[in-house]
This record gives C-alpha cells, sequence and structure tokens, in this order.
C-alpha cells in the first residue's frame, strides 16, 4: 500500500497538497468547522460528485452541487455569477466552503468563486486531470477568461487543502492525461532536469497513471511548484529572495501558449498549447544566442516522444502578435518572455527584437 504523500505549501496561509490513491477520506478534516458545502463540477462528473455528496452527508454536511460547462467554457463572468446566485440561495456563510471537482478549468473558477464570495471562503480542490493535479490546483491563482483573452480577471486566493488522487487518472481520456505532460516537462526545463532524463529513458511508464513513476512525477513537479509560490506567492517580482527567477519561471511557454488558446478559441487543450509555446520560447532563446540547437531539439524530441504537438500552422502572425501583446507578462507595449539561458536556468527577456519573435514563429510553424 503506497503512503500519501503531502506536500506543505507555505503562501499567504499554510495547506497541504495531498498525493496518493483513494484519498476522498482527507475531505471531512479538511472541511472542519463548515455547516454547508458546494461541489462545482462539470456534468461529466456528476456522478462522483453525487456520490461526494453522499459520503459527505454522511459525516453531517449540508451539500449542494453545482454543475458548470466543461473545461474552459466554465470559466465565464456568466458561469460564475451563476454560482454566486446558487451560494446566496443556499445561504453560505464565510465559515462554508466550496470544493473545485474536475480539471483546471474547473479548479481556477472554484477559486475565484470561493475568493469572491463574501470576500473569501475556504475551498478545497480536487482536481481529477493530471494538468490540474500538477499545475491550476496549487498555487492561489484563480481566475476567469474575457473576449480579450485568458485568465485576465483573478484573483491569488490559496486553497485550504489539495487532494490529488491519481485513480482518477485511471478513467482519464489519453489525450488529457498527455496534455498534463507538458506541465510536468515545464517543470524538467526551468528547475528539475531529472524530470526530462526519467521521461526520455521511458515515456511509457511516465504516462500510465497506474505506475508509481507518475505518482512521482507528479510529487516533483507539485514540490517545485510549492517551493516557487511559496517565494513569491502574489507574483509581484521577476526575482525572489535568493535572486532566482520568482513565481513567473511557471509560466514558461505560456506567453506563446495563451495566444494559441486564445486564437483557437480554446478549443485547443491548455497542455498542448504550453508544449508549443516551449518550442517557440526555445527558438527565440536561440536567436538570442542563449539556447543552443541541441536544447531546441530536446524540446522538440521530449514533447514528441509524449504524443506533444511542437509547430502551430504559418500565416497566423499578425493574430497571435497581438494576442501576446495582452499576455499579463507584458508591460505596457512590451512584450516580456520566461527564456532559458540553458536547461534549468531561467530568465526573463524584455523587449526580445521584433524579427526575432516572428523568426521563432516561423520556425515552428507547419
Amino acid at each position: 500500500m503506497t503512503t500519501d504523500i503531502i506536500i506543505p505549501v507555505q503562501a499567504e496561509r499554510r495547506y497541504d497538497v495531498v498525493i496518493g490513491r483513494g484519498l476522498l477520506g482527507h475531505l471531512p478534516g479538511m472541511l472542519n468547522g463548515a455547516q454547508r458545502v458546494a461541489i462545482i463540477h462539470p456534468r461529466a462528473l456528476g456522478v462522483s460528485a453525487e456520490a461526494m455528496r453522499d459520503d459527505l452527508a454522511d459525516s453531517g454536511f449540508e451539500v449542494i452541487l453545482i454543475e458548470v460547462p466543461e473545461a474552459e467554457d466554465a470559466k465565464t463572468a456568466e458561469v460564475a455569477a451563476f454560482c454566486w446566485t446558487a451560494l446566496g440561495a443556499a445561504g453560505f456563510t464565510r465559515s462554508d466552503a466550496i470544493i473545485g471537482l474536475g480539471g483546471g478549468a474547473t479548479t481556477d473558477l472554484a477559486g475565484f468563486v470561493a475568493a469572491t464570495w463574501l470576500r473569501g471562503i475556504r475551498v478545497i480542490h480536487v482536481p481529477t486531470t493530471l494538468l490540474g493535479m500538477v499545475d491550476a490546483a496549487v498555487g492561489g491563482k484563480t481566475g476567469i477568461n474575457t473576449e480579450a483573452g485568458k485568465n485576465l480577471v483573478g484573483a491569488f486566493w490559496s486553497p485550504s487543502g489539495v487532494l490529488c488522487d491519481a485513480n482518477a487518472l485511471e478513467t482519464l481520456p489519453r489525450n488529457d492525461l498527455v496534455a498534463g505532460m507538458a506541465e510536468v516537462v515545464k517543470i524538467g526545463f526551468v528547475r528539475d532536469g531529472t524530470i526530462l532524463s526519467d521521461i526520455e529513458a521511458d515515456p511509457v511508464r511516465a504516462t500510465d497513471p497506474g505506475s508509481d513513476m507518475l505518482l512521482d512525477l507528479i510529487r516533483r513537479a507539485v514540490q517545485v511548484k510549492a517551493d516557487v509560490v511559496g517565494a513569491d506567492f502574489h507574483e509581484t517580482s521577476a526575482t525572489s529572495g535568493d535572486g532566482s527567477l520568482g513565481r513567473e519561471v511557471l509560466n514558461y511557454g505560456h506567453t506563446f501558449g495563451h495566444a494559441v488558446e486564445r486564437r483557437e478559441r480554446y478549443q485547443w487543450r491548455h497542455g498542448a498549447a504550453v508544449a508549443v509555446g516551449m518550442v517557440y520560447v526555445a527558438e527565440l532563446a536561440a536567436l538570442g544566442g542563449r539556447l543552443s540547437d541541441a536544447e531546441v531539439d530536446r524540446h522538440r524530441s521530449v514533447l514528441t516522444a509524449l504524443g506533444l504537438p511542437i509547430s502551430y500552422p504559418g500565416g497566423h502572425w499578425d493574430a497571435l502578435r497581438e494576442a501576446m501583446a495582452i499576455d499579463k507578462k507584458s508591460r505596457g507595449s512590451l512584450l516580456r518572455f520566461v527564456v532559458l539561458n540553458g536547461i534549468g536556468n531561467p530568465g526573463i527577456w524584455a523587449g526580445p527584437d521584433p524579427s526575432f519573435l516572428a523568426a521563432a514563429y516561423d520556425a515552428i510553424s507547419s
């Protein structure tokens, strides 16, 4: 029997990320003191939400279910308002709690609803996708999308706990599991190169939901995120106290990736867009003399081994450039990218030459 892994996160308050299998027994303790609990979930997880409701009711909680749209369709002001209305009708107070059950989009929404209801109530995340486990549910970033772009409206609001139950990955569609690996690879490139080596050595086992290897990759990715978030929770500076890059490091590949998501009207999986974004920014770094050709090739090879995309159709540079201009890392008209100065050595490149930006796009165009 595998022992549960507990990773503490020190942000504006401390909470635990629990990693393992069969973890729902931890929920009542995380909800201690609440009378009412709202489970925000997509329709596809209706049966799981009902089972969770019944278990919590047996423990004495009053539980309501709030069904929201799938994936990024849930992250709108209209859906958030629907959730607020449900909380108001049920009489939720500051001592009550929300559970975000689902993928990264669901936990982003649930966190935002929790952060804004009565200026902040407790939220517990139960991510059911690999992306949610290693990225969205951990760290306290919450948000919804607007016509202008992704996650432009949001708040920093830490969960009171996160349960990463690897059993949920057993039924996760293969494409969703693979997409989640992009965020694991990202951690490998910016902080823990042994992640890359392990994936390269056995990409099949790395993506086997029943393997101890995948559980260990989740642990290592979450630990890095916990360390980074603890040092720079509000992403207030480019560097943390020890001189290393702060929380912005977690945005590696995201500037171009978010632009792809916007142009595709969020029909691309987030991880697929980030995979292409990492190759784009690697090409950009090579043009600036920061990365070698071999290191760029390594981006392509490890992502390809996992079945992730490494290119994007040509002919769309103007739309992508416009989308990048409103990225959260931009300052005025100045584009800022997280780039690598070698594997595991990230930095910020502010205002790359426009010709480099266009040339990097040409290099990844299919």
